[in-house]
């Protein structure tokens, strides 16, 4: 257990980031599974619809330091590869 204030501050500081990055990868996730949910029944406006909502919040979940760059480049490219074989 922390015996310094700021090991304490350091805790508590940590927990509150945990919580926060923990429920901005969850929101990525469930709107990734969207999209591939909208691709696999075939309806390419909903999957490109999907994509739009996906897209801003991957490039944010790099900016906060919650996914790697490349990660989400290669995420992108792959889900927008599929829908575009969907025309």
């Amino acid at each position: 257990m922390a015996h310094h204030a700021s090991a304490k501050q350091r805790i508590r500081r940590n927990n509150r980031r945990t919580k926060i990055n923990r429920n901005r990868i969850s929101k990525i996730r469930t709107l990734v599974k969207k999209v591939e949910v909208a691709i696999e029944s075939g309806d390419r406006d909903d999957a490109m619809s999907a994509f739009r909502l996906a897209q801003p919040e991957l490039h944010r979940g790099i900016n906060k330091g919650v996914m790697q760059r490349n990660t989400v480049n290669r995420r992108l490219s792959s889900l927008s590869a599929r829908i575009k074989v969907m025309s």
